[in-house]
């Protein structure tokens, strides 16, 4: 059998605000609940199923390879909501984008200050 990442759970205080960022932002569509969880597909299959969790939540990252069109939509998006993002996960370049591996990156936060990342080359595949 071969080993794949089929879902993960995210942390939120608001599920349905945080599945809705993170669907607006990257094109994609909230799926309905199922059971505690409401979940958002990527097209590999795997889904970010989020869920309500109150208390303090830790931040994960989440980094989301992709096209250089759409680097260019999602991007686009981010700017368009006012959101800050870096070229980096330490928060130290606001206002930039990476060109790592000969592609493009950047991260931002969603509401419940998760790291997510885009990017379109894998890390270490060249450049």
């Amino acid at each position: 059998m071969t080993v794949q990442l089929n879902h993960t759970i995210v942390a939120a205080h608001d599920k349905r605000a945080s599945a809705r960022f993170l669907a607006d932002l990257l094109g994609l569509d909230v799926s309905p609940p199922y059971g505690p969880f409401l979940p958002v597909e990527i097209s590999n299959g795997v889904t970010l199923d989020f869920m309500d969790s109150p208390g303090a939540i830790t931040p994960q990252h989440y980094a989301f390879l992709v096209s250089e069109e759409e680097f260019d939509e999602i991007f686009g998006r981010i700017r368009e909501a006012g959101l800050t993002y870096w070229a980096d996960p330490f928060h130290s370049r606001p206002g930039e984008i990476n060109h790592n591996d000969g592609g493009r990156g950047t991260y931002f936060d969603d509401p419940d200050g998760h790291r997510l990342e885009i990017i379109t080359r894998p890390y270490g595949s060249g450049g």
